[in-house]
C-alpha cells in the first residue's frame, strides 16, 4: 500500500482553489452519509443543504473536478466520493503520529473516524517517561527520544500536535527536521514553519469565544429591539412611564467583551 510520503494529492497541480479545498470534507461528509443510506443520485441543491453551501458554489467547485452532473437526474453519489476522495488523497494510505498523550491527545488516539478516513495512527508520543509503554486506543505511547525514528520508519509526512503551547514549537521543528509537511495543530499558540510546510491550527477556545461574541451581539440586537418598541399612547400615566424607563436597560454596546484566553 502506497504512504504519505509517495504520493501528493493532485489539487494544486490542477490548480484548485483553496477555498473549495477547504469544502471538498464537507461534500465528502454528506455524500458518505448518503452513500450509507444506499441513495444512488443526488441533486445539487440537496448535496449544498447537506453540506451547509449554496448550490452555485458547489457546481462550480466541482467544475473544478471535471464533474457536472446530468441535468434532470444530478450527480452520481458513489462516483462523487471516489472522485473527492481521490482529489484529498484518501485512497491511500496516510500514516500519522499525534504528539502529546494528554487528555486531548488521548481523546484523538481514541477517534475512530481516522482509519476509515485514509489515515492510520502510526505512533502515539510523549515526553512524559512515566506515560511510555502505556497503551492508549490499543497503541504504546513510545517517548519522544524516538519521534525521528519513528517519522523515518513509518514514512510518516503529517504529524499532530497535542501539547501544551510551551513544547509546540519545538517539536513542530522536530518532525519538520525529520521530514514531517503538514502539520495539524491543537497547541494553543502560532507555530513558526518554514515554506512548503502546511499548518491547519484548530483551537477550540477560539472557535468559543467567537460563538460567545455572536451570541452576546444576538442579545444586545434583542434587547435593543425592545428598547425600541413603539410607545404607548400618550394616555398612559406620565409616572408610570418614567419609572418604567428609569428601571429599563439598554443594550451595553456594540463591541462586547471577550473571554479570556
Amino acid at each position: 500500500m502506497a504512504t504519505g510520503r509517495t504520493h501528493r494529492p493532485a489539487t494544486r497541480s490542477r490548480g484548485i482553489p483553496e477555498a473549495t479545498v477547504a469544502r471538498l470534507p464537507l461534500y465528502l461528509r454528506a455524500l458518505t452519509a448518503l452513500s450509507e443510506r444506499s441513495v444512488p443520485t443526488v441533486s445539487s441543491e440537496e448535496l449544498a443543504t447537506a453540506a451547509g453551501v449554496n448550490s452555485a458554489k458547489l457546481r462550480k467547485d466541482f467544475s473544478y473536478l471535471g464533474s457536472y452532473g446530468t441535468r434532470g437526474v444530478g450527480y452520481d453519489v458513489e462516483y462523487l466520493v471516489y472522485q473527492i476522495s481521490r482529489e484529498l488523497g484518501l485512497t491511500q494510505d496516510w500514516p500519522v503520529v499525534i504528539v502529546g498523550i494528554g487528555n486531548l491527545g488521548a481523546a484523538l488516539a481514541n477517534y475512530g473516524g481516522f482509519a476509515s478516513r485514509g489515515f492510520r495512527v502510526a505512533a502515539l508520543i510523549d515526553a512524559d517517561p512515566a506515560m511510555a509503554g502505556k497503551p492508549v486506543a490499543g497503541l504504546p505511547v513510545r517517548h519522544t527520544d524516538e519521534l525521528e525514528s519513528i517519522i523515518t520508519d513509518n514514512g510518516v509526512s503529517i504529524g499532530v500536535i497535542a501539547t501544551p503551547a510551551g513544547a509546540a514549537q519545538q517539536v513542530c521543528d522536530r518532525l519538520v527536521a525529520a521530514g514531517v509537511t503538514s502539520i495539524l495543530n491543537f497547541a494553543p499558540t502560532v507555530l513558526s514553519v518554514p515554506e512548503g510546510v502546511d499548518v491547519r491550527k484548530v483551537d477550540l477556545s477560539i472557535e468559543l469565544q467567537i460563538l460567545a461574541f455572536h451570541e452576546q451581539r444576538k442579545a444586545g440586537e434583542e434587547s435593543g429591539q425592545t428598547a425600541t418598541t413603539p410607545a404607548q399612547p400618550r394616555t398612559a400615566a406620565p409616572a408610570r412611564t418614567a419609572a418604567a424607563a428609569a428601571g429599563r436597560k439598554g443594550p451595553e454596546g456594540d463591541v462586547p467583551a471577550v473571554m479570556p484566553a
